[in-house]
């Protein structure tokens, strides 16, 4: 190293580190300490994201900013908030949130505020834009039960609009690759032409300069899993050369598990692009105990240099569609072409019979679970079933005295195939072994809801409402399987090294002030199965941008969210 310097050189280096070594934790604790704050918190145990242990001090704020950190006790500010015993950590981000549309319902999100969620990435294989006349016809009955006028047409557009009626919590969306596959295709089953396929790659592109963070599949729900995988590796290189990440719900997370990793690893592989498995699992009975190849696969190739990480939500159910229950081939040409078909009684026994043998060739969630008992009913569109919320799938046999999969059918009949599900069909074990993996973060995968109004009528998956205290108190506090240390990196520096929020996720002088003040041994979920609309307890107060939206454990009201856009972002003219 010394050849490196000359003589003067080494005399001026020497200075330099000595100003370093004699440097203070931050500005403020000096002439900064007379610099006035908006809000100090004080005599707190300060988790600052990264995974190291905590450590004691004050944290400035200023203009919505992480101002200074260090001994503060001489500076002027507007308000102080005492933390004694409390944890200062910075704000919680869901890695995959669901709230682009109940985001203007109830803009405010309290089931993600009162779990200290600050930030949410959104836009599972759909996404918010680009839009259509055919997908909003098509999608009519979700516009509806929300109660929503989509008159937005673009991803920018969408972006705008929440920007004008504010947002609680900071926000950011992929483009989905079936969102671009419908306004090209529609709902059918077939693949696109050359000119075709440009189109949807200009849509990507597009939705990039517009602001996306990458794209995404949800391959499970048609018409997705109509896409073959050099399509999607199209998509994703269009992405990559903007620097987008693929996420991914991927076209299998059963029986053909390990086959689909291989999939989202070629496409990362070939597209050039990092690569996110969402929600990872093993799912279905058979399955049970795979979880170690799943993990190993991956860390092997992470050693061989693919960027693929991925995020749980630590439940052992599931919530999605009751229509992914059938078939892949009875959804072409979209819902209303599926309600045909399972009126059709030929078409009905083609299903049943498909559903009745095991496959690798599609994600049979009939063959995943114990039996109809599994099946918890959410959330239904139809005002009439409004009673069968919170039922399972085999109480409902009982009480239609039918069989559970015609139970199951007829459901899907009267509700026009938009009934929402929890599917009780991965094992304890396996959840908590992927939770404790050090590339796997945090996701929510629930929309936005509220015990009140038109969301408080749905009977969601308890962890719309509970999951990162309930990751605190199973995993951390009572089963001791991550540290808090862990999990809060967990929350909140791995979701943004991953999602390249370079201004966000760990507490450090000059980032964003998203910040959370918590007990760690109060925090606690309350929300269950049963009844899943309840507030989890313990945060004491939530900062986004600066501002509470959380003070003294109860809604401010105050929505100081922001878009996040991803990197490839070009402000228009």
């Amino acid at each position: 190293m010394k050849g490196l310097f000359r003589g003067g050189e080494w005399a001026v280096l020497a200075v330099v580190l000595a100003m370093v070594s004699a440097s203070p934790i931050a500005p403020a604790q000096t002439a900064g300490s007379r610099l006035a704050f908006d809000l100090v918190i004080t005599n707190g145990h300060i988790i600052d994201g990264t995974g190291s242990p905590w450590y004691s001090g004050d944290l400035g704020i200023r203009d919505g900013r992480i101002a200074a950190i260090g001994n503060l006790r001489e500076a002027a500010r507007a308000r102080t908030i005492d933390a004694q015993g409390k944890v200062v950590a910075p704000g919680f981000i869901d890695m995959l949130g669901q709230s682009e549309l109940t985001i203007q319902v109830e803009p405010r999100v309290p089931s993600k505020i009162y779990q200290g969620i600050t930030t949410e990435i959104t836009g599972e294989g759909n996404s918010a834009g680009p839009l259509n006349d055919a997908i909003i016809a098509a999608d009519r009955a979700t516009y509806d039960h929300y109660h929503l006028n989509p008159e937005w047409r673009t991803l920018g557009e969408y972006f705008g609009k929440l920007e004008k009626q504010g947002i609680g919590i900071n926000l950011a969306s992929y483009v989905g690759a079936t969102q671009v596959r419908r306004m090209v295709l529609g709902d059918d089953d077939k693949q696109p032409s050359a000119a075709q396929l440009e189109q949807m790659k200009a849509m990507v592109r597009q939705a990039m300069l517009e602001g996306a963070v990458g794209v995404s599949t949800a391959l499970e729900y048609a018409p997705a899993p109509y896409a073959k995988t050099e399509e999607l590796i199209a998509l994703a290189s269009e992405a990559s050369k903007l620097g987008g990440i693929y996420a991914t719900h991927m076209r299998n997370e059963s029986d053909a598990v390990l086959t689909a990793i291989d999939e989202a690893l070629r496409i990362g592989r070939e597209a050039h692009i990092p690569v996110e498995i969402w929600h990872i699992k093993v799912a279905g009975k058979e399955n049970w105990g795979r979880m170690p190849e799943v993990v190993a696969k991956i860390n092997a190739a992470r050693a061989q240099g693919i960027d693929v990480s991925a995020n749980t939500y630590a439940y052992p159910a599931w919530f999605n569609n009751l229509s992914a229950f059938v078939p892949q081939w009875a959804h072409d040409g979209g819902d209303a072409k599926l309600v045909e078909r399972l009126k059709d009684p030929a078409a009905r026994a083609h299903m049943r019979k498909d559903m009745e043998t095991p496959s690798t060739e599609w994600d049979n969630e009939w063959q995943e679970i114990p039996g109809p008992e599994s099946v918890l009913i959410g959330v239904v569109q139809n005002p009439k079933l409004l009673p069968l919320q919170g039922k399972t799938l085999a109480e409902i046999a009982k009480l239609w005295n039918k069989d559970p999969m015609d139970a199951l059918f007829d459901l899907l009949i009267e509700d026009k195939a938009f009934t929402f599900v929890a599917v009780f069909g991965m094992s304890e074990p396996d959840v908590a072994l992927a939770l404790q993996q050090p590339w796997v973060s945090i996701d929510n995968d629930s929309e936005g809801a509220s015990p009140e109004g038109i969301l408080g009528q749905e009977h969601p998956h308890p962890r719309a409402y509970g999951t990162f205290p309930r990751i605190l108190r199973k995993y951390v506090r009572e089963e001791k399987k991550l540290t808090l240390e862990d999990a809060i990196r967990k929350f909140s520096g791995l979701p943004a090294q991953r999602m390249r929020l370079t201004d966000r996720g760990v507490l450090k002088q000059g980032m964003w002030a998203d910040v959370v003040i918590f007990d760690p041994a109060t925090v606690r979920d309350l929300a269950t199965f049963a009844e899943p609309n309840q507030l989890s307890q313990g945060m004491e107060y939530v900062l986004v941008n600066g501002v509470a939206v959380i003070d003294q454990g109860k809604m401010t009201g105050a929505r100081p969210g922001k878009v996040l856009r991803g990197p490839g972002y070009v402000a228009a003219r």
